[in-house]
């Protein structure tokens, strides 16, 4: 499973013209799901995101995570981050989840982080999405949690 994450001052997800997710401060995370991933990748991958340092302290130094700082996360699925780019000029996706195990284990992911977190959004699985953010620094990461 694959999350880019990106620090943000704001955050929205449209889709047919309406505003179905939008933070303010905190994390947009676009979420890819590979192949074999299932409850143990989601939950690991869950675990790093809300607990990745990308935030300032008092210092200016990224020792924060999402949790420390009451910022709202923003869950986007996003297939294309499994995509293989290793040759050509076409990705191809044969390590990306199926349809249905991509909404079954990003909806998974959804329903996990609202437990844990008091602030999360989303974007919707399958839709033509306008997604927009301020990205804070920049600051962006890439994280994964491969199956085995």
């Amino acid at each position: 499973m694959i999350a880019l994450l990106q620090r943000t001052t704001e955050a929205w997800v449209d889709v047919d013209g309406e505003r179905i997710g939008r933070i303010d401060t905190g994390l947009l995370a676009l979420i890819g799901v590979e192949r074999d991933d299932g409850a143990a990748q989601a939950d690991r991958l869950l675990e790093r995101l809300l607990g990745y340092r990308m935030f300032s302290d008092a210092e200016g130094r990224m020792n924060l995570a999402l949790g420390d700082t009451g910022g709202g996360l923003l869950l986007v699925p996003q297939f294309t981050l499994a995509a293989d780019t290793s040759r050509g000029r076409r990705p191809g996706f044969s390590q990306a989840a199926s349809p249905a195990q991509g909404r079954k284990w990003f909806e998974y992911m959804v329903a996990q982080a609202k437990v844990v977190h008091p602030l999360v959004e989303t974007g919707r699985f399958g839709a033509d999405m306008q997604v927009g953010l301020v990205n804070d620094g920049p600051v962006t990461f890439w994280l994964q949690v491969r199956p085995g």
